[in-house]
């Protein structure tokens, strides 16, 4: 019995490729807004000097810095260039500035676009490389005690395929150590959320009740029920038995588990892999800071761009069985 293939082809190719080539666009355009919200104009209240430029500003240059991949210095001068080209009576923050700015700037994802319709989060975490030997010495001689990585972890609208929610911590730091702080930071309600076995665990399930959000992930190999246990977290573990009974009503084992993902809608949580491709294609799979904290914010200001381009256009696919 001959196995079939399955692929996907693209029904808005002209436009997608057009929202392709519009990534790599250097037209800047700067909105009256935007031009006078970029000066700050407000007292802090604090001691010392008062901060000549806005959040706006340090994050619209922190965005273009990972873009188009320079260092602090060429995005001083790449952006005198441009209010200069453009004959703008604005001041380009020095490269000092902007570093020291990185450190407390607070970067927030998009808010849902449709106010009030629920989200289907997508979840997943992966690793970015901060200084260390690069992959082919790496090979040839071997890891060496110097090679860090921090790890991203974001949460991804499945309808609109925007990040909608991200941190940056350490190696050590399990993925469900941070599934309910993750979750924290995503503004609207939230329908489900999926995830792999990794968040597996009692207090996953345990945040997405609080959410009032369904969770979608599978339980571990050889997973037994916990719900009867006589603790605080029945009402959360219900819905992992019910995951639990259902692969057992398919016949249990890989097939069971093959068929509950197929009915619960588990494997879209792909698409959140696929955002992490799309981050490491466009920006790199390695942070150019040193401190945690300015690793965070650039790690915050590719996702931020990412949504951009997600915004320009993406493909609208069907599936063909050959």
């Amino acid at each position: 019995m001959t196995s079939k293939i399955t692929s996907h082809r693209i029904k808005n190719w002209p436009k997608y490729n057009e929202a392709l080539k519009n990534r790599g666009s250097i037209t800047f355009w700067f909105s009256e807004e935007e031009q006078n919200g970029w000066q700050s104009r407000t007292k802090s209240g604090k001691k010392g000097r008062p901060e000549m430029y806005t959040d706006m500003a340090i994050q619209c240059l922190l965005v273009t810095r990972e873009v188009y991949k320079l260092t602090l210095r060429a995005l001083q001068g790449f952006m005198e260039s441009i209010i200069e080209i453009s004959n703008l009576d604005l001041r380009c923050p020095n490269y000092t500035t902007i570093s020291k700015r990185a450190k407390s700037l607070k970067i927030e994802m998009p808010k849902n676009l449709k106010a009030g319709e629920p989200l289907h989060v997508l979840i997943d975490s992966s690793g970015f490389k901060i200084y260390g030997e690069g992959e082919w010495k790496t090979r040839k001689h071997g890891v060496s005690k110097r090679r860090t990585w921090r790890k991203l972890h974001i949460a991804i609208g499945a309808k609109s395929q925007n990040i909608v929610g991200a941190m940056l911590t350490t190696n050590n730091v399990g993925d469900s150590e941070v599934f309910g702080n993750l979750l924290d930071r995503i503004n609207g309600p939230i329908a489900s959320v999926s995830g792999d076995g990794a968040y597996d665990t009692v207090g996953c399930y345990h945040a997405c009740d609080c959410y009032g959000a369904e969770p979608i992930i599978p339980p571990r190999k050889g997973g037994k029920k916990q719900a009867n246990n006589s603790n605080e977290y029945d009402s959360a573990l219900e819905k992992r038995d019910l995951a639990l009974d259902m692969i057992e009503s398919y016949g249990g084992g890989e097939e069971g588990r093959k068929q509950w993902k197929k009915e619960s809608g588990y494997h879209r949580r792909a698409l959140v892999e696929t955002g992490f491709f799309r981050i490491k294609t466009v920006f790199g799979s390695k942070l150019k800071s040193r401190l945690f904290c300015n690793q965070a914010k650039e790690a915050f200001a590719r996702c931020v761009a990412l949504n951009k381009m997600t915004g320009l256009g993406m493909p609208d696919s069907y599936q063909v069985i050959s």
